[in-house]
């Protein structure tokens, strides 16, 4: 299991870089980033930190898919992946809700949209020429010049049972947000396999996001993340409550403090 640290949206961009230097010199893995609504692009901070250290991955949790274009989406990772092989792994999801209707990007069916959009996205990176007509994605023999030589691992976001099958059936894994229980953990893994075809083959990321305070003692986010990684969990990303915790300082504890207890 996977030990990460979460950059928050809610940090300034401007603090990025410090965190990515704490985390590849304490030797911490990965990092993740996500998109909010109206905060910062996941494309351009993940591929800051990319740009800014070796051999951190860096995993986007995730890329609200009402927002993007599929076809530019697929660009933006296949570039960011020929540059940065084997260090980026790729999340999307329904978006919150109430943003996609204030950037006039909400749709009527969710499920829909996602499940169009995954398909596509995951056919593009593949290397191959796409061509649909869905009611919401809608592609024209679309093919990528510059395909991703090693393919970024495919993810979806999700909380419903609804959504979790979906990312069974169509992603490379879960994304399980920081309300999630150890319980719902279980429960969703079992949803996710048992939509999962045999032809997928191989083992799936499933990534749980989880809070905890910056000044917390080691042993007791190791102990959560140890119960969320018994669950299932093949990473556990761990992002500190305080808004304006020094991040840096906390990837390196998690590296030097957290990890050997995990």
């Amino acid at each position: 299991m996977r030990l990460a640290a979460i950059f928050p949206p809610s940090q300034a961009p401007e603090r990025l870089l410090p965190v990515a230097a704490a985390a590849e010199d304490s030797g911490l893995a990965e990092l993740w980033v996500w998109e909010d609504c109206f905060s910062e692009s996941g494309i351009a901070t993940a591929t800051a930190i990319l740009a800014a250290t070796s051999h951190v991955r860096v995993g986007i949790g995730l890329l609200p898919a009402p927002l993007r274009n599929v076809a530019l989406t697929a660009m933006e990772l296949a570039t960011v992946s020929r540059l940065f092989p084997g260090r980026l792994v790729a999340g999307v999801g329904h978006g919150v809700q109430e943003w996609m209707g204030q950037a006039g990007a909400r749709v009527e069916s969710p499920v829909t949209l996602l499940r169009e959009y995954t398909a596509a996205l995951r056919a593009l990176l593949h290397g191959e020429q796409v061509s649909t007509s869905g009611r919401y994605v809608q592609l024209d023999r679309v093919r990528l010049d510059w395909p991703p030589a090693v393919v970024p691992p495919l993810l979806v976001g999700a909380i419903r049972p609804r959504t979790v099958a979906l990312a069974g059936e169509l992603a490379d894994g879960l994304i399980l947000t920081g309300e999630t229980t150890v319980e719902d953990v279980g429960a969703a893994l079992g949803q996710f396999r048992g939509a999962r075809p045999a032809s997928r083959g191989g083992p799936a990321d499933v990534v749980v996001f989880t809070n905890a305070s910056a000044s917390g003692p080691a042993a007791e986010i190791a102990a959560t993340v140890n119960e969320y990684g018994r669950a299932g969990a093949t990473c556990v990303a761990v992002n500190a409550t305080e808004r304006d915790a020094d991040l840096a300082k906390f990837a390196s504890f998690l590296a030097r403090e957290v990890k050997p207890l995990c």
